[in-house]
């Protein structure tokens, strides 16, 4: 069974061999047949705009696939396949091939994101189109074996610096050496970016566009409807003008049409009148939501990881939040509730345990995947 043994694995590691997926790959290559893959790079918006870009591929009449994490329910939400996500009866098809194919050594040490990788990727064995995301990184991704048509870069930030680096340039570098022959990079906030593609361009012999070299006024109009039968904020536009982006490089002929119901779920979600989730966790995600929500108050219900940036992530917060609701995830990850209670004393910010919401206030739930899990959870009960 896949869940088994899935969770024989552990979601996150302190140290990772960044050698073992490309041996593995190199051994059982021949196993997968790929048509085009669309790498997508970056920290923020890589599932919105993998998800917007694989709806209209399969809309356009393409066999299309989505590789996205994590997931906030259930599993089969990393691997979407032709409009819908995989059936768990397909997962266990390609469970048991994988199980065959590689050996029990690389059975056991491979990682949890590195199986499921590989599992994905049979899955979509026979698609025109693979839209596959990367998890944390870039050159050193899971995903970046495989060959790519094009890669397709989303703003970058501070995000995992124990993995790709403690300044803003050697993240740009690790996630960029990614690309392989050509990139469309999104609008980014940091200049670094745009200063060491051109310096990665010229040493690997890539062409490197930015996304409004693609972009003429009817796909500034056709973004500006998609945005308002989709209810697209800012940033979330933004996402969308680079899978359109993707499209005009394959000189693909897309419909306003095409890109219905490619909303991906969890991203500035609103699922009552007083409750909006989205699942971001670094400071990048907080400063778009503040720039979306401002004018108004919210209980934030959060918790975090204790590698994240969290102290400046709720200063960021701190003028569109009411009080902070706390709620319990038992993960090991978890930062502890003491030093979580110390950060908020020294912002000033109020706080309390979350228990439920009420009708009368606003709610705005983040801080991760996991805390907008643990939230539907309490909320579907």
């Amino acid at each position: 069974m896949l869940k088994a043994f899935l969770d024989e694995k552990p979601l996150y590691y302190n140290e990772i061999d960044y050698t073992r997926m490309p041996r593995v790959y190199q051994k059982i290559k021949s196993n997968f047949a790929h048509a085009k893959i669309i790498h997508l790079i970056g920290t923020n918006g890589k599932g919105t705009t993998g998800r917007f870009l694989a709806t209209a591929l399969f809309n356009m009449g393409y066999k299309t696939a989505h590789y996205t994490s994590p997931h906030i329910i259930d599993f089969n939400e990393r691997i979407w396949l032709n409009g819908v996500n995989a059936s768990y009866e397909t997962l266990e098809i390609a469970h048991e091939k994988l199980q065959n194919i590689l050996t029990k050594e690389d059975l056991d040490s491979l990682s949890y994101f590195e199986y499921t990788t590989f599992l994905a990727m049979l899955v979509f064995n026979g698609c025109e189109y693979i839209v596959l995301e990367a998890g944390l990184g870039g050159e050193h991704d899971a995903t970046a074996v495989f060959d790519k048509a094009l890669t397709l870069v989303t703003p970058i930030d501070y995000d995992h610096e124990a993995f790709l680096g403690s300044n803003i340039e050697d993240i740009v570098k690790t996630k960029l050496n990614a690309i392989q022959n050509y990139a469309i990079i999104a609008t980014q906030k940091h200049k670094e970016v745009y200063t060491v593609a051109s310096e990665i361009a010229a040493f690997k012999n890539v062409k490197i566009y930015e996304v409004d070299e693609f972009l003429n006024e009817e796909d500034i109009k056709n973004i500006l409807q998609i945005s308002e039968e989709l209810l697209l904020v800012n940033y979330l536009q933004e996402n969308l003008k680079l899978s359109i982006s993707c499209l005009k490089f394959l000189d693909l002929k897309y419909k306003v049409s095409d890109f219905n119901n490619s909303k991906l779920f969890g991203r500035l979600s609103k699922i009552s009148d007083n409750i909006i989730i989205d699942v971001g966790h670094n400071p990048l995600a907080a400063t778009s939501i503040v720039k979306v929500l401002k004018g108004k108050k919210y209980i934030l219900v959060y918790n975090t990881y204790k590698d994240k940036e969290y102290k400046k992530i709720l200063q960021i917060l701190k003028p569109i939040i009411q009080h902070v609701e706390i709620i319990d995830i038992n993960q090991e990850r978890i930062e502890t509730k003491e030093l979580l209670y110390r950060t908020l004393n020294d912002l000033e910010i109020e706080y309390d345990s979350f228990n439920k919401c009420e009708e009368n206030n606003n709610y705005l739930v983040f801080g991760s995947f996991s805390v907008v899990e643990a939230f539907l959870g309490r909320y579907n009960e």
